[in-house]
């Protein structure tokens, strides 16, 4: 059971040239248009020379008594524990085993030194985080590959092991707005980036010319490489949420560092609340506060303008956040209103807003494929606004033609008082 991510590594780690066990299907939820498809028999393997079809979630029932299914392996992130053992009690009902893989057999282990930087909810503010710890180990004189949590949302057997170096990358390998948030940041900064689906493969590639890998890790899943320092990233607008959802909750466990983040923003009250329970769980893990100052150029444009917030998708989506720096931009600069898109949307948009019905008066900047991608524009140029205030990590405009005027938000790390994070690196590491 997975979404196209931690799935694909679990089979390529564990089951892929296993001669006692035979996988007879993924099924797929959270990411649109991953099921219906196949994992390829170059991926898969030679116990499997047509593959392995991938089907809806939804069809676990239909497919455990087709196939008589001894055991189902759960393999995604960013879910609440109530929404696991839901699934645990549903498998067990039905006869099979229940399991969920451990960190010694699924993380693979580097030659070079490897940080890795998770979260306990997806939108805590790792990719922020990543890019500062890139900056500070360059600083250091450390050739830094970034090696990314996947998102193979298109053709399983190109994206293999993909490098992306020029933003010309990710064009030539179709990537979604997804995969591009993730990536831009990094190349614009001079990093190179790593991601795909065989992540053993990656590896191979990625330490050859790396004298640290960074692990920039996806929602709120754990590490697929063995970390010599783990970073995790919570968020004090989610008070509570470190406790409650896997496998957030694994890397709070798990942590030589926890970076409490956007304690500029949060209330004290919930900044103290994650805060004991940060200590109570890991005692031990070492403490950075941190702050993610927007960055906008323009912002008096903003004042009694109503304006449309366009904020990163994932965010809003399973991270289940209501608003994100756009409005916390909109707000602090004044803005008359904030139109809600809902009644302006567009095909696989409004699909969006059915199946996360929870999201605020912003719009999520989904773009899992081509049509998506139409309907974002289609969505964003139907808003009747007279500013969009974008706050997603990747530039719209090189994907998409907006028809009004607009201000790009951007955020990045900064840690308040010691230690900071070039201290832990420091000492972790002996860089």
């Amino acid at each position: 059971m997975g979404a196209a991510g931690r799935d694909f590594h679990n089979f390529n780690v564990l089951f892929r040239g296993c001669d006692e066990i035979k996988v007879v299907a993924f099924t797929a939820t959270q990411i649109p248009d991953i099921e219906g498809r196949c994992y390829p028999p170059e991926l898969a393997g030679p116990h499997y020379p047509e593959g392995i079809p991938i089907l809806p979630e939804k069809e676990l029932a239909v497919l455990f008594e087709k196939e008589q299914v001894d055991e189902v392996v759960f393999s995604y992130s960013d879910v609440a524990h109530q929404y696991v053992m839901e699934k645990a009690s549903q498998v067990i009902a039905m006869g099979a085993d229940f399991r969920l893989i451990g960190s010694r057999e699924s993380m693979l282990q580097a030659e070079v030194p490897v940080i890795a930087v998770c979260a306990v909810r997806t939108g805590s503010g790792k990719s922020q985080t990543t890019r500062k710890i890139a900056q500070i180990l360059r600083d250091m004189g450390k050739k830094t590959v970034v090696v990314r949590h996947p998102m193979p949302y298109g053709d399983l057997t190109a994206q293999t092991v993909q490098r992306f170096e020029t933003l010309e990358d990710m064009e030539r390998q179709q990537c979604t707005i997804e995969e591009m948030e993730e990536y831009e940041p990094h190349i614009r900064l001079g990093f190179i980036v790593y991601a795909g689906v065989d992540y053993g493969q990656i590896l191979e590639k990625a330490q050859e010319e790396a004298d640290v890998i960074l692990w920039d890790g996806g929602n709120n899943d754990i590490p697929f490489y063995k970390p010599d320092l783990h970073i995790t990233v919570a968020d004090p607008h989610r008070p509570g949420h470190e406790l409650s959802y896997f496998p957030g909750r694994i890397n709070l466990l798990m942590a030589d560092v926890v970076v409490i983040n956007k304690v500029d923003t949060a209330a004290p009250e919930a900044v103290g609340v994650l805060r004991e329970n940060v200590y109570r769980l890991n005692p031990a893990a070492a403490v950075v506060d941190a702050a993610s100052p927007i960055f906008l150029e323009g912002g008096e444009q903003i004042w009694n303008k109503r304006v449309l917030v366009v904020e990163d998708g994932p965010t809003l989506t399973h991270g289940e956040m209501t608003y994100g720096a756009g409005v916390i931009a909109a707000r602090k600069y004044g803005a008359a209103e904030i139109i809600n898109p809902r009644a302006f949307t567009s095909g696989t948009i409004r699909q969006t807003y059915e199946t996360y019905p929870d999201i605020g008066s912003v719009l999520p900047a989904v773009g899992y494929g081509e049509q998506q991608i139409k309907d974002l524009e289609t969505t964003i140029n139907n808003v009747p606004c007279d500013l969009v205030i974008i706050a997603t990590p990747v530039d719209l405009t090189r994907i998409i033609s907006i028809n009004k005027p607009m201000l790009k938000v951007g955020y990045e790390l900064q840690e308040i008082g010691k230690p900071d994070l070039k201290d832990l690196i420091e000492k972790h590491l002996n860089l």
